[in-house]
């Protein structure tokens, strides 16, 4: 996978402190990774990339909706997104991105690319289940839930009184559990 420019930070000629980025992330991105999960995607991701002597720090905010399809109905919804990552960028000899939240780059390097980040930002935020807003406080109207009731499995409650006439054989198996 190609990195894309505008995700790549050169952080060598950055002063030592807090520095803001905003990026403004919709399908094309998405597409980018092949993922196609999302019928449209407006996600605002805001950057504090605070640089320190030994260190980087960045720190990430995601907020937006993304359009996708409901797992129950199948009909499409604004699913609101908020989501943070904290990620520290430290030195050392080899790149090693073992830990989700310490990222360790070669002595030497001036740029950084935060696209994956961005991505798994995103992505991790979704709900593992995606249900219209509709269905849960019973508001939508759908042919998929109209068949779904019609399909249910009906529960008829009979109660049997006491007075009804029972073969005595189960009626001694039940004395049998009332004799603890």
């Amino acid at each position: 996978m190609k990195p894309l420019k505008e995700f790549i930070i050169p952080f060598v000629g950055l002063k030592q402190g807090i520095h803001r980025f905003d990026f403004q992330i919709d399908n094309t991105f998405f597409e980018h990774f092949e993922y196609d999960e999302f019928n449209a995607a407006a996600v605002q991701v805001n950057l504090a990339f605070t640089k320190k002597e030994t260190l980087l720090e960045l720190d990430f905010t995601a907020e937006g909706s993304v359009n996708v399809n409901c797992d129950i109905t199948n009909e499409p919804f604004d699913l609101p997104l908020q989501n943070e990552l904290l990620l520290v960028v430290k030195f050392g000899d080899e790149y090693n991105d073992e830990n989700e939240e310490l990222l360790v780059i070669p002595h030497g390097s001036y740029e950084l690319s935060i696209q994956q980040y961005i991505y798994e930002l995103i992505v991790l935020a979704m709900p593992s289940k995606r249900v219209h807003p509709g269905v849960e406080d019973g508001t939508l109207k759908s042919d998929i839930l109209e068949k779904l009731e019609e399909l249910s499995p009906k529960i008829e409650k009979t109660t049997k009184s006491d007075n009804e006439d029972t073969d005595p054989r189960w009626d001694i198996l039940k004395n049998l559990l009332n004799d603890k």
